[in-house]
């Protein structure tokens, strides 16, 4: 039997950590269209579409459906691609899901952002009539006032609208039924995985008031509020979103910085951040980030692994400034003398006797240097 799944996009480094981006009611996953693309250079993004919305069959749920109906079709999803663990993202019905998943499912989500969206969504009736409604008569009428549910006035994104114009009755309205029964208030206070809450200030569907309720309830979450945001506001603002996901999700500077100072040590970082200037501070970001946040933090190499390919590289490149610095370096991360000798010879054969005679001649000195202080 073919397994039916959730249709979905990935986007990113198969390596790099995965992120599930979960979509709104009558969207598909092109809401994350101007988002998506920069957060997947620092993770494995994969958008995924609800049933009978974009590319996903509709009879994945049927009437009655529950938000951990549509969990489960994650969990499914994810198995298929063998993550076991992930980051997630999710706005307005998309943003539930995320929050069941934390709350029940909590050895699954490392981390997790909910964006205009709501722990309720003010009781079932207003969703028992929706779904009744779009039973009767199909999605055209909402379809056409979906800019006033979804956006600030005078702002639109016509491919979202034609989405919600050719989603699927049936599945729109079991997706009612999700909301309708959904109340995730009770477990708010179990959630464990680090949140970030986005709010768009003019919000009318998911208002402010609804995501301070969450970030006040969700230990140590946070909120972030956007101004000139409504409903979707990845597609209305989606450079601010991106700011609060990047910040939220990618802690590369912070755990960057501090393999920076095991591995240079205090006193080298403390002179550089000293230096610092708005010229370079960009750069110094930079360097946290992907230097040391990303390409040192990968385990797939040990650090005195690390330090001879460095050592190799500057020695090729004739940077013996940084070669003091490395050398001092690979002593940190366990390379003794003799070894660091050893790839120096090694250089020679590849990178050219005078570029090792000038890199044996650094090294010597950084270890009487060494000798030194600690005598």
């Amino acid at each position: 039997m073919t397994l039916k799944l959730l249709n979905h996009r990935a986007e990113g480094p198969a390596t790099a950590p995965p992120l599930f981006l979960g979509p709104s009611l009558g969207t598909s996953y092109a809401l994350w269209d101007k988002v998506a693309p920069e957060l997947s250079v620092t993770h494995q993004v994969i958008r995924w579409d609800l049933p009978g919305h974009g590319g996903t069959a509709p009879d994945l749920i049927g009437p009655g459906a529950t938000v951990a109906d549509l969990a489960e079709l994650v969990l499914e999803l994810a198995d298929y691609l063998g993550i076991e663990r992930f980051a997630y993202a999710g706005v307005s019905l998309g943003g539930a899901v995320g929050l069941h998943l934390a709350a029940h499912h909590p050895e699954r989500v490392s981390s997790l952002a909910v964006v205009c969206s709501s722990a309720h969504f003010n009781g079932s009736k207003p969703w028992e009539e929706r779904a009744a409604l779009v039973r009767r008569e199909g999605l055209a009428a909402l379809a056409e006032n979906a800019n006033a549910r979804w956006f600030t006035p005078g702002f639109t994104v016509p491919r979202l609208i034609e989405d919600h114009r050719t989603t699927d009755p049936g599945a729109y309205a079991a997706c009612c039924d999700a909301l309708a029964a959904f109340d995730l208030r009770d477990r708010l206070p179990s959630i464990s995985a680090p949140t970030l809450v986005i709010a768009g200030r003019e919000d009318p569907a998911t208002p402010p008031a609804h995501l301070r309720e969450i970030a006040d309830a969700v230990p140590g979450a946070s909120l972030t509020e956007i101004a000139g945001a409504s409903h979707l506001a990845p597609a209305e603002r989606p450079e601010a979103v991106l700011a609060a996901l990047r910040g939220h999700f990618d802690g590369y500077a912070l755990r960057g910085m501090e393999v920076r100072r095991q591995v240079l040590g205090d006193e080298h970082v403390d002179r550089a951040q000293a230096r610092q200037s708005p010229f370079t501070a960009r750069f110094q970001d930079f360097i946290s980030r992907y230097a040391w946040g990303e390409i040192w933090t990968d385990p797939t190499l040990a650090r005195r692994e690390r330090s001879m390919i460095t050592v190799t590289a500057l020695v090729a490149h004739g940077h013996y400034d940084e070669l003091a610095m490395h050398v001092r370096a690979a002593r940190r991360n366990g390379l003794t003398p003799e070894e660091i000798g050893a790839v120096l010879l090694q250089t020679a054969v590849y990178c050219g006797v005078p570029a090792a005679n000038s890199a044996f001649a650094v090294a010597q000195r950084v270890l009487a240097e060494e000798e030194a202080e600690g005598s």
